[in-house]
């Protein structure tokens, strides 16, 4: 069942892949491909450049780049050389990348020539002598290209498939995001027990990447898991509905994983157009949000293509649970638990295993969990007690094991997949003079699932103007976290700890 033979160092999977099939296109993106023999090559020159250039084991490398295969170059050579990965959104305000940068404790980035300027300004004001890296050749600088061409010296790749070899930032309830500590061994296992045998994932796949690759679900199935089973890929920079249209009118691709806001929109644009575009592939995969069973059903119907759904979170290296292909679905389940993965469902304030049908808190336990928070023990030791991850997520079970997600005890906002932590906006909002309180609460939206609103108490005799508030967020904030409508309200309501009170705060909103 467990496909244990794909769980391995990277350096090892590459060079099977170049004896295997040398020829075969491993990633492809708008500007390049690489086969597999390119991939193993330039991957092991570029981490014997960074071992020359001081890297050491155990230090952090930012990944600072759009969605790319050198991206993908970047984050393997990395891995290689004994680094660790710390994946970055290239869309990360200089705040946002200041925070990871000086949390992870980088030594070295890989960054855009066009942000090299900002990059440069974000070192000095730190302080650090982090050493930037960049794609395009800068006369000064270590440059990308340059360093994939040649080895600098002997080099023998790290095999410690044990090591924390990611740092995958995660946002939590108290608006510090989280550095998630990831083994090659964890990630691997997720292929293992659930790509390969759950959704068949395989050499013959030619896989269409819509995912952010900064993601630990895109990490996962996109970058690790291709290379694990051998697959193809077609690397989206970001998704749009008319370029996945247009890649998908070639036939060329056989696997689509998305969130389900991905799947919303390509249904949307299809049902319009009369277009089923997906005659070629023969699965699609949805994690990173609930997905509506009404959406699952709708595609399948119009596509007549299965839609598995899945629920996944960071410090599980991804998948806990998954639909198996066929007709034994609960509509509105995210599936069963992985094999090899223990999940329980408990009262929160008891900790005892609920009953079949009943609400209680998702736990689970497995070789995919987590090594804990960077930096954060006490995080850690709240999260994982007694071997068993406390999710935070709310959910019932049927007789048969399907679980169903019903809601959150963490007050994250997923907004087409994508975590917003309230305290992150409102620490941000109260920045503003004329803001006395804030809060910001999730509001369902039919395409986005949710979107952040903000709920604000003004100071007596303050001038307001929204306009300011989207502008200073747009500032400092990505542009998925910035509230999507603001109300201004008499006061927030909070508990006696003063905790607010977001239910008691939504239900007083009007719902349009």
């Amino acid at each position: 069942m467990i496909h244990f033979e794909l769980i391995a160092a990277v350096g090892e999977i590459l060079r099977r892949n170049a004896r295997l099939y040398p020829e075969k296109l491993a990633f492809e993106d708008k500007s390049r491909a690489v086969s597999y023999d390119q991939l193993n090559a330039e991957t092991e020159n570029l981490a014997s450049q960074l071992v020359a250039l001081g890297l050491r084991k155990g230090q952090k490398v930012a990944i600072f780049l759009p969605n790319s295969v050198n991206w993908v170059v970047s984050c393997l050579a990395t891995v290689r050389a004994g680094g660790v990965a710390v994946p970055v959104s290239i869309d990360s305000t200089d705040a946002e990348l200041s925070y990871r940068i000086t949390d992870a404790d980088c030594a070295f980035a890989f960054v855009q020539s066009a942000r090299r300027q900002s990059g440069e300004a974000l070192m000095r004001n730190l302080g650090r002598s982090t050493v930037l890296i960049t794609e395009g050749p800068e006369c000064d600088l270590p440059d990308f290209a340059t360093l994939t061409k040649t080895r600098a010296s002997e080099f023998e790749d790290d095999c410690d498939i044990d090591r924390p070899a990611y740092i995958v930032y995660t946002s939590g309830t108290t608006g510090q995001p989280k550095g998630v500590l990831l083994s090659t061994r964890s990630m691997l296992w997720v292929t293992a027990a659930c790509w390969a045998p759950i959704t068949g994932l395989n050499d013959k796949d030619v896989v269409l990447n819509t995912l952010p690759l900064y993601h630990s679900y895109a990490l996962n199935v996109a970058v690790l898991s291709i290379i694990a089973t051998g697959a193809s890929e077609y690397i989206m920079e970001k998704f749009s509905t008319s370029h996945a249209t247009e890649l998908l009118r070639t036939g060329r691709f056989t696997f689509m994983p998305g969130v389900p806001t991905v799947f919303h929109y390509f249904l949307s644009a299809c049902q319009t157009s009369g277009e089923k575009l997906l005659s070629s592939v023969r699965l699609c995969v949805s994690a990173g949000a609930i997905m509506p069973g009404t959406l699952n059903q709708d595609f399948e119907e119009f596509f007549g293509v299965p839609l598995l759904d899945g629920y996944g979170i960071t410090e599980t290296s991804t998948m806990v649970t998954m639909n198996w292909p066929g007709k034994w679905r609960v509509p509105g389940s995210c599936g069963l638990p992985l094999p090899g993965l223990t999940a329980r469902l408990v009262d929160p304030k008891t900790g005892a295993d609920v009953p079949f049908g009943t609400e209680g808190e998702l736990i689970c336990k497995g070789p995919n969990l987590m090594q804990g928070y960077h930096n954060k023990p006490q995080e850690t030791q709240k999260a994982i007690v007694d071997g068993w991850y406390h999710t935070g997520d709310l959910a019932r079970s049927d007789a048969n094991g399907f679980l169903t997600i019903t809601g959150r005890l963490k007050e994250l906002i997923i907004r087409g997949g994508q975590n917003i932590a309230p305290a992150e906006v409102e620490e941000t909002i109260l920045l503003l003079e004329a803001i006395m309180d804030c809060a910001v609460i999730g509001m369902p939206h039919p395409m986005l699932g949710e979107v952040p609103v903000a709920c604000v108490v003004l100071k007596s005799s303050a001038k307001f103007e929204e306009g300011e508030l989207i502008s200073h967020c747009k500032d400092r904030l990505s542009a998925y976290k910035v509230p999507d409508r603001i109300f201004i309200v008499s006061e927030i309501p909070r508990t006696g700890s003063g905790k607010i009170l977001r239910v008691k705060l939504r239900e007083s909103l009007p719902t349009a």
